[in-house]
């Protein structure tokens, strides 16, 4: 040892008369040891920074890199939204401090299945690239499916998402990104944010407005200010970059872009199926995907024989399906994580939107169809086009409700038919009792009735007086009103002229021109005396001295009111001027 300490001595600290070179060299190899430590410590950050040690060397999470490498963040680092992008120095702190992540791991204690805790905030993630204050318009979303029958038969689902955004200042600030733009405040009960019962929210002028889910026992006054978390884009957005689809958006999604062939019979329902069966093993799985061709070989002996090449090509993408989606050892699959953004499979919207989040004004968090998105569309694959409705114009007062779609069907009748196309097979809404039958119809829109929205509030016990009242509150509003006094409605009495240029037109336009206007609902526009006169896409509006004929008369007085109802004294001049021969001027 001391030789070892002399020599070191001597080498840095060379003796007098040394040459030139031998007084150098100590100080030439201690720059370069220098600058290897600066080179490999800056390759030794940039590699522990990359998503391929996250993913592999290091937590070893093939599930989480698995997706991570299929998603819309896929060239975007992992640290930079588990880290952060602030200066060097607090990264380090942070990604010291992660260390015990790697002793987990050694040690074999690392939680499985993996979730992340203690997310930088989105403000300083998420809002780097997407600016918050930007307004985003509506966009066209078409998703493809199939049937689960014989010959796959094929559909597409039609939204126009209001993505929404910007600041109420500016005119903007409203659709889904409203969330982002207003303060929010929520309290969960559970760890993941999947229960949430109490909700605050904060308008333009501090002013707060809560909202307590009526069938939970939560007491605002409880809950400490530092339980509150603020809503941000994770808490929509929290399976953004790490989503496992379930297996029939898996299948859905491979029958779309030919890596399975629609051409093979029922191969939508057996592959699903095949996916979904639970297994002891990865490798046991895998091997029972070549089922799908023992289904082909015992029940179509022929489509076997001539493609067995799509049969084999199907089995190779539903392994590859598999092997990135359901991990045992690690007890990840498509169930493990919740994914915020939608609510049919998880809450996500509906943890709030649920309609049974109430204020203490009676209003509720409005579990609405139309709030997001537009009502969805389901149309074949085939059709040439389809129609999807986007509201722009005014809606009847019982549609504004916040409960409104709790209510609609149970306040419903024929005047629905006004705006809405109804089911072909039913005559009378007033006497429909049940869901409407499923077909292409508005009020038979398969996308609404044709699923089970498990996470909605539309069956809590507790809501039933709500809506009881608000039902029978509707229900007067569309008794017909009072008969005024004969003398008011005589026509001698009148100072205007009973004819459409001097009482009648004013009188329809003020009541009916919102729908029978410029928009023509149902084709009739009573704007003017001549498409008056001509009607609708039901027969003529008006027929001179013919009240049987009149069809703007006779949806005045039907048994059901219609949406917009004249009062007595308003129908009898209508009366008395189509028997006077509805004269013009």
């Amino acid at each position: 040892m001391d030789k070892i300490k002399k020599a070191l001595k001597n080498f840095f600290f060379p003796p007098e008369g040394a040459g030139r070179f031998r007084r150098v060299l100590p100080y030439a190899i201690l720059g370069l040891l220098t600058l290897a430590v600066f080179v490999g410590g800056t390759y030794g950050w940039e590699y522990t920074n990359s998503p391929e040690f996250c993913g592999t060397a290091c937590h070893t999470m093939p599930p989480q890199y698995s997706a991570y490498l299929e998603s819309p963040h896929a060239r975007v680092q992992c640290v930079e939204c588990h880290i952060g992008r602030d200066p060097f120095a607090s990264r380090l702190t942070r990604k010291a401090g992660d260390l015990r992540h790697v002793v987990l791991n050694i040690t074999k204690q690392y939680e499985y299945p993996i979730h992340a805790k203690n997310m930088r905030p989105a403000p300083e993630t998420c809002e780097t690239c997407h600016f918050p204050e930007k307004f985003s318009d509506d966009s066209l979303q078409k998703l493809a499916f199939y049937l689960e029958n014989e010959t796959n038969s094929a559909y597409n689902l039609y939204l126009v998402m209001k993505t929404g955004g910007g600041s109420a200042r500016e005119g903007l600030g409203f659709g889904i990104h409203w969330h982002i733009e207003n303060p929010i405040y929520f309290y969960s009960t559970d760890e993941f944010d999947q229960e949430i019962p109490y909700v605050v929210v904060e308008d333009i002028e501090g002013n707060q407005t809560e909202y307590i889910d009526i069938s939970s026992d939560i007491d605002p006054s409880e809950i400490a200010e530092e339980d509150l978390k603020q809503m941000d884009c994770i808490t929509c957005h929290n399976r953004i970059t790490h989503r496992i689809p379930d297996p029939d958006v898996a299948v859905n999604t491979a029958v779309s872009k030919g890596l399975i062939s629609e051409d093979l019979p029922f191969v939508v329902r057996e592959s699903i199926d095949l996916l979904d069966s639970e297994y002891a093993s990865q490798r046991d799985a895998l091997e029972a995907m070549n089922g799908l061709a023992d289904f082909y070989a015992e029940n179509y002996p022929e489509v076997y024989v001539e493609d067995y090449p799509l049969i084999v090509e199907a089995i190779a993408t539903l392994q590859e399906i598999y092997s990135i989606s359901v991990f045992p050892d690690q007890k990840i699959d498509w169930n493990s994580h919740a994914d915020n953004l939608g609510h049919k499979d998880d809450p996500g919207c509906f943890r709030c939107h649920d309609g049974k989040h109430f204020s203490e004004a009676g209003e509720a968090v409005r579990l609405e169809c139309n709030v997001c998105h537009s009502i969805p569309v389901i149309s074949s694959a085939n059709a040439l086009t389809t129609d999807i409705e986007v509201v722009t114009g005014p809606e009847p007062p019982s549609h504004t409700l916040t409960t409104w779609i709790a209510l609609h069907g149970r306040y419903k009748d024929n005047s629905c038919k006004a705006c809405h196309t109804t089911p072909a097979s039913v005559e009378d809404l007033y006497a429909l009792d049940t869901k409407p039958p499923v077909d292409d119809s508005f009020c038979g829109n398969e996308a609404c009735h044709g699923n089970v929205w498990t996470y909605a509030g539309f069956d809590a016990p507790e809501l039933e007086p709500i809506l009881a009242e608000q039902l029978a509150e509707l229900v007067a509003q569309r008794a017909p009103q009072p008969a005024p006094p004969a003398e008011e409605v005589e026509p001698d009495d009148l100072d205007v002229e009973l004819t459409y240029a001097g009482l009648i037109g004013e009188m329809l336009v003020t009541s009916c021109s919102t729908c029978h206007g410029a928009s023509a609902t149902g084709g009739l526009d009573i704007t003017s005396y001549a498409s008056l006169l001509a009607g609708g896409d039901s027969g003529p509006g008006v027929v001179p001295e013919d009240l049987e004929a009149s069809l703007v008369y006779l949806r005045q007085t039907e048994a059901t009111p219609h949406y917009v109802q004249l009062d007595d004294g308003q129908l009898k001049l209508l009366e008395d001027w189509i028997l006077a021969g509805a004269p013009e001027n």
